[in-house]
């Protein structure tokens, strides 16, 4: 229950980030362009996707670790914070540049922003 309520004090105090237009990322390869060297940031969650398929990093006090892969378009996570399963997800990319969006559900599903540092 007290993770419910900091997912939701995350999203709720997440800065609104500039409408620019997101281009869909369509290939592995230009993810792993996208996201190598970087971390994904936002307010109390770092992130490191290593093209390895790992992921790993920070959200709030917690842990983040899991793994990815590439299939027929999306990016599919399977994914713990602070050793809770939060199961897996292929989820749409888009990105302008500077920040990148993960949609879950292949698209149909809530979104999170993040700040490519």
């Amino acid at each position: 229950m007290w993770r419910t309520w900091m997912i939701a004090f995350v999203a709720l105090t997440a800065p609104a980030l500039a409408q620019a237009e997101l281009a869909k990322v369509n290939s592995k390869t230009a993810f792993v362009e996208l996201i190598n060297g970087k971390t994904l940031r936002r307010p109390l969650v770092r992130l490191e996707v290593l093209p390895t398929g790992s992921i790993t990093g920070m959200g709030m006090t917690w842990e983040v670790e899991g793994s990815w892969t590439w299939q027929d378009g999306y990016f599919c996570r399977d994914l713990y914070w602070g050793g809770d399963e939060l199961g897996y997800n292929c989820q749409e990319v888009s990105a302008d540049g500077n920040r990148i969006r993960f949609r879950s559900d292949r698209g149909a599903g809530d979104y999170a922003d993040f700040r490519l540092r």
